[in-house]
């Protein structure tokens, strides 16, 4: 993991374990493969936050001129 300050920290959830946690965005990938690598036998249960993910969507929309 990295301990860089101006890397934006992201929130990533796992229901299937009820495990959640806060990790640099740089790591996101890697801390997701190998959650569910290690947990899961590579099944994609741990995700980035889903109200995070919806944020990023809108913002996305957005700034492509989709909500227009």
């Amino acid at each position: 993991m990295t301990d860089d300050p101006d890397d934006p920290a992201v929130p990533i959830v796992c229901e299937a374990c009820g495990t959640e946690t806060t990790v640099p965005l740089s790591d996101v990938a890697d801390q997701l493969e190998t959650h569910n690598e290690n947990r899961h036998d590579g099944e994609e249960c741990a995700e980035v936050d889903p109200a995070l993910k919806s944020q990023i969507q809108d913002l996305v929309a957005k700034d492509i001129g989709l909500l227009e």
